[in-house]
């Protein structure tokens, strides 16, 4: 995965959105407020499609304090304090205080572990395109730490608002690069995922799918482009595809072949083959042979006169002459019969 750009922040003119403003979700509701049991609802939610050590993690995340916004805050300025003493020190070749830089240390781990469980709220979102759970939460984890090492706490935003920007961005990086079979631009991703969300909640609002049209008109985009995202965001499917309860099938076998002859024409195919070898054994060896390298007829790949004078070492015009007697001999009656019901 591309290493998420440490120079770049959020749009100068950024403010929350919808998909940014998380704090209600992550503090208010009673699903995250109960430590007890980890996730509570969330992990049974879950629980069904997760593998031991991915489940083992949650619940130990689970048992991590949230911090108030008081907290944060107070945390953000050791954190401060300790980046301030190292930069200092070095600048003035100088003992930094010990206790400053340890306290920023402390103060950052405890900010990032009491955030882990936000990532999780922002991986399961991104479930089903192409990445394991597990792995959604390392990528988010990557840019949970980015957002600690940016957060500016004097702009007045949440760290969990903030983070949530770093976090989705380190996502959809990993998914643009890892995930898909093609590879697509990591813009392209944002706005895929963008159209999913639309998606999803003028289903809600609708009670049944959106339009091209209706998504187009949140999107502020044309419906063509609409379905242009639509297409893109299709994944490949792989012919090995188990189909049925017992896997004993594959997508593949239910798929036409289209280069495949009707039965007919393979049976017409195969009598005109048996002919056609009828016929060359009527000549001599030598002469089946020349038709045999002239036409391609074993392994569809036409030889030139040179070539097949090298074969039998003789000239070109010889091999010439040796082809023009072989068709004289193929177009008498007794011979060409076999092979005219063939021709229409």
């Amino acid at each position: 995965m591309d290493a998420l750009d440490p120079t770049k922040e959020p749009p100068a003119d950024w403010e929350p959105g919808p998909d940014d403003v998380v704090d209600a979700e992550i503090l208010a509701d009673p699903k995250w407020e109960d430590l007890q049991d980890g996730f509570g609802i969330v992990v049974a939610d879950l629980e069904s499609s997760l593998d031991d050590p991915v489940r083992m993690y949650l619940r130990e995340i689970g048992r991590v304090p949230l911090l108030t916004a008081e907290e944060e805050v107070r945390l953000a300025q050791l954190m401060e304090r300790g980046k301030a003493e190292r930069l200092k020190a070095e600048h003035l070749k100088v003992l930094p205080n010990r206790r400053y830089i340890e306290e920023g240390e402390e103060a950052q781990r405890r900010l990032t572990e009491a955030n882990l469980r936000l990532v999780v709220s922002v991986a399961k979102k991104y479930i089903g395109r192409g990445m394991n759970l597990l792995d959604l939460i390392q990528e988010g984890n990557i840019g949970l730490i980015r957002a600690v090492e940016k957060f500016d706490y004097t702009k007045g935003y949440k760290f969990s608002t903030y983070a949530t920007w770093w976090i989705r961005q380190a996502i959809t990086r990993a998914i643009a690069d890892q995930a898909r079979t093609i590879r697509i631009p990591v813009h392209m991703v944002e706005t895929i995922n963008r159209l999913i969300r639309i998606s999803r909640r003028l289903l809600q609002d609708l009670g049944r799918e959106p339009t091209s049209e209706e998504i187009a008109e949140q999107m502020e985009i044309s419906a063509e482009k609409v379905r242009e995202i639509i297409k893109v965001s299709q994944e490949p499917v792989s012919l090995e595809t188990p189909i049925g309860e017992e896997d004993d099938s594959h997508l593949g076998d239910f798929l036409e072949d289209h280069t495949a002859l009707a039965p007919a024409d393979a049976a017409s195919h195969q009598l005109l083959k048996e002919q056609v070898e009828d016929v060359l054994d009527s000549l001599t060896e030598r002469e089946r042979k020349v038709l045999q390298l002239r036409f391609g007829l074993d392994d569809g790949r036409s030889r030139t006169l040179e070539e097949v004078g090298k074969e039998f070492h003789v000239t070109r015009e010889r091999i010439r002459q040796i082809e023009a007697k072989a068709l004289r001999k193929l177009r008498h009656p007794s011979r060409s019969r076999k092979l005219k019901d063939y021709l229409d």
